[in-house]
């Protein structure tokens, strides 16, 4: 079991309901039972991510347009993917980024990518982020830190992507104390190479250091020649019925 602090176990029965945040399959022609799958009718979905090419790419994409048009009349939120490359990537080329997404494909929020984690980016990302709100109907803003980043952050996103790694690492993860100062709908942990057996073991941890949307997997990233978020899990169904029917909770 991870330490957990004071901190991390008040957060841990909070009523909170857990859904998925899926970071993105592979293109709905690689993987169309994928994307087929996300609409199906009781699904505990948070959010998807959309990422066309390393981002919106340059047209409308016909696959990702009728793929997107089925998770919309789904109800399901869809977020365009943005890589802030650790904040080295200009913020005029994420907002061009942003309004072809919300032209094209008509997204509902952002999934900032490889977003910093230092307090001397904090005020970039909030004046990209201010900017994306501006610019859009209350879009829905995810910051993809992949770890705890400096806690002015969480100030300027809906939700952060406080884990973001392999199981063998989660497992022993440890939650920030400053998280314990927000709900746990404010966090996300997405976890790969997650055994079937230890299901149970990961929802708990996810519980316990106060995150309400997952995404846990079974695909590993095979020392980086794969992406385990591409396909789906082979216990999807196992895991959808576990958080759907509260079993998680």
């Amino acid at each position: 079991m991870p330490h957990l602090t004071s901190a991390a176990v008040g957060t841990a029965h909070t009523g909170v309901r857990t859904g998925f945040g899926v970071p993105g399959y592979a293109h709905p022609l690689v993987a169309p039972a994928e994307w087929a799958e996300l609409t199906r009718p009781g699904t505990p979905l948070h959010w998807v991510v959309l990422n066309v090419a390393g981002g919106p790419g340059t047209r409308p994409d016909p696959h990702c347009l009728a793929a997107v048009a089925r998770l919309r009349t789904a109800g399901v939120r869809v977020l365009g993917h943005l890589d802030t490359t650790f904040g080295a990537r200009a913020r005029a080329d994420l907002l061009g980024d942003a309004h072809r997404y919300r032209d094209w494909y008509r997204v509902d929020g952002f999934l900032l990518d490889r977003c910093p984690t230092e307090r001397t980016a904090l005020p970039d990302i909030r004046r990209t982020v201010t900017a994306l709100r501006a610019s859009g109907d209350d879009p829905h803003i995810v910051l993809g830190h992949g770890t705890h980043p400096h806690p002015g952050y969480a100030e300027n996103a809906d939700q952060l992507v406080t884990f973001s790694g392999s199981w063998s690492d989660y497992r022993w993860s440890q939650v920030a104390e400053w998280t314990a100062d927000y709900p746990p709908d404010r966090f996300c942990h997405c976890v790969h190479s997650v055994p079937r057996g230890h299901l149970d073991e990961a929802l708990r941890i996810a519980r316990w250091q106060g995150a309400a949307t997952i995404y846990f997997t079974d695909r590993t990233d095979q020392g980086g020649r794969a992406d385990p978020w591409e396909t789906m899990p082979g216990y999807w169904d196992e895991i959808v019925s576990r958080i759907g029917t509260g079993v998680s909770e």
